[in-house]
């Protein structure tokens, strides 16, 4: 089940989203950006949301709504369960949550050393349209068509 976070998960989520991007600190040479989230204020803000299963989180996204698209800030999920289809359905929940929201299109970014998150969005439907330098990182900001 997919649901909004509630307010005493954030700890969990925390706990999750370091799980999930511990293999990419060597990478980056840095802690990505959503290990240092403040989840509790997503959570009061409405944009986190956890899939849920057995009483365990599995997986979590941070959805903010921006002008014109729905923009994903945040997809994480539980390492073990990786290349079980578990990040695909939360990709399809987030096109889900845009068409129900009225938005056209979906946004997000990801680090261009990601590569295997850059081909599993393209998969999925996402095309690349920038690519910059922020904060120290090199992003690349990719979007796909709400269906």
């Amino acid at each position: 089940m997919i649901r909004r976070a509630m307010p005493s998960e954030a700890p969990a989520l925390r706990a999750l989203t370091e799980r999930a991007y511990a293999d990419y600190v060597p990478l980056l040479g840095r802690r990505p950006a959503p290990m240092d989230a403040d989840y509790g204020a997503h959570i009061a803000a409405g944009e986190a949301w956890v899939l849920e299963e057995d009483g365990g989180l599995l997986g979590l996204l941070v959805l903010e709504e921006e002008p014109g698209h729905l923009w994903l800030d945040n997809i994480a999920v539980e390492p073990r369960l990786h290349h079980r289809g578990t990040g695909q359905r939360l990709l399809r929940f987030t096109m889900e949550e845009a068409a129900r929201r009225d938005f056209s299109e979906v946004r997000l970014l990801t680090n261009e050393r990601m590569a295997r998150n850059i081909a599993i969005y393209a998969r999925m439907g996402f095309v690349e349209y920038d690519r910059r330098e922020e904060n120290g990182f090199r992003r690349v900001y990719m979007r796909a068509p709400v269906r």
